[in-house]
């Protein structure tokens, strides 16, 4: 019933997260495959949708939640570096997703010109080369200069933004081992003093293998449960998904199992070590139950990373949400649909009582639009 109440509240939260903001459909006058966002207009639908009518002179907060960009799906950079990527790498690649979405881009800029509305954008895994500080810089050069306070780059250790007490968010990419980074220590110096950005070994997986297999099956990082895309494969793509498998298996017993045999680890050390960093998309609600007993000052965990949608209120009040993706995801469970553009993001409204803000309400919704067009792309 947030129609009745719209005018009760002082402060409104967003949350969106997992954009991936891709080098465009088309790179160099070739079809680009690695591209997986395609709601440039509903994106900006929705940021005028929350900056007019009855958000026009209310406060509103919209926190990016990690994985704007997607600089690990970026085709045809003329340079890349084996080991490390380097800053002018990282660069390029950051331009050409910007040059490929400038609606967007003018969207945000349009957003914090106006009164009372301001930006947070966090790092996640698939943006983490904006540890460079040139590449922050030349992201907020994108914005007046005059509205440059309303919108900033969100880099800490831990990951954690608290837009209000008792909320906190995060993009989730810590609790994996194979993607969590340090910001203070993924910078390293070659002996050109050129710097160079050290990923997880995640990011490595995603290049290397992820990107290769996306050319034939552009739905390949796509398709949740995981165990049923791998049995659903076995039977009706046999030889793809055994030569992904085997591509799987191959990339990390030479980059990780070799590599801790390396470390003078034992087998069995080895092994506990090789499954502890297997834990890919966790099982985040579960864990959000042990987080609430530890922090009981936290009332809200809001995460992304796994595009997996959740909404779930516990009986103590407290409540964990995950804000999925703005891509489209194939459903093999029953239940959810098969073909998803959702494009989910949380919003929680406040209300000020003498200097502090309550939550008033909150939800995860799915952004639907407001598309005159008598046809959408089908891809």
């Amino acid at each position: 019933m947030r129609f009745l109440r719209k005018n009760k509240f002082d402060k409104t939260i967003l949350v969106i997260s997992d954009i991936h903001l891709g080098a465009g459909a088309y790179v160099n006058e070739r079809r680009n495959y690695l591209e997986d966002f395609h709601y440039d207009e509903e994106m900006v639908d929705f940021l005028n949708f929350y900056s007019s009518g009855e958000y026009a002179h209310r406060e509103v907060e919209l926190i990016i939640n990690g994985d704007l960009f997607d600089l690990l799906a970026v085709p045809h950079v003329p340079f890349f570096d084996d080991e490390f990527w380097s800053e002018k790498a990282s660069m390029a690649k950051l331009k050409l997703i910007i040059e490929a979405h400038q609606e967007v881009m003018e969207a945000f800029a349009k957003f914090i010109s106006i009164k009372k509305k301001k930006i947070i954008y966090i790092i996640g895994n698939h943006d983490a080369e904006l540890v460079f500080p040139s590449l922050r810089e030349y992201f907020l050069e994108q914005f007046p200069e005059k509205d440059r306070a309303n919108i900033e780059v969100f880099l800490e250790g831990n990951g954690e933004y608290v837009p209000v007490k008792g909320v906190v968010i995060k993009h989730g990419h810590q609790y994996e081992i194979a993607n969590d980074f340090d910001p203070e220590k993924s910078i390293a110096v070659d002996s050109d003093g050129e710097p160079h950005f050290v990923p997880p070994w995640g990011s490595y997986y995603v290049t290397r293998v992820i990107n290769k297999f996306k050319e034939e099956r552009g739905f390949v990082n796509a398709v949740r449960p995981i165990k049923k895309f791998i049995i659903n494969g076995l039977i009706y793509d046999t030889l793809f998904t055994v030569r992904f498998g085997l591509s799987n298996f191959f990339y990390f017993f030479m980059v990780r199992f070799v590599g801790f045999f390396r470390q003078g680890k034992g087998f069995k050390e080895v092994l506990k070590s090789s499954l502890k960093e297997l834990q890919l998309f966790r099982d985040y609600e579960a864990l959000s139950e042990g987080i609430f007993q530890e922090r009981p000052d936290l009332k809200i965990l809001i995460v992304g990373h796994t595009h997996e949608p959740i909404f779930r209120t516990y009986a103590d009040g407290t409540a964990f949400i995950n804000t999925g993706t703005w891509t489209r995801m194939f459903h093999l469970d029953f239940g959810k649909s098969t073909m998803d553009g959702h494009l989910t993001y949380a919003q929680i409204d406040l209300k000020k009582n003498q200097d502090e803000y309550e939550i008033g309400d909150m939800a995860l919704n799915s952004w639907k639009g407001r598309n005159d067009l008598p046809f959408q792309e089908f891809n």
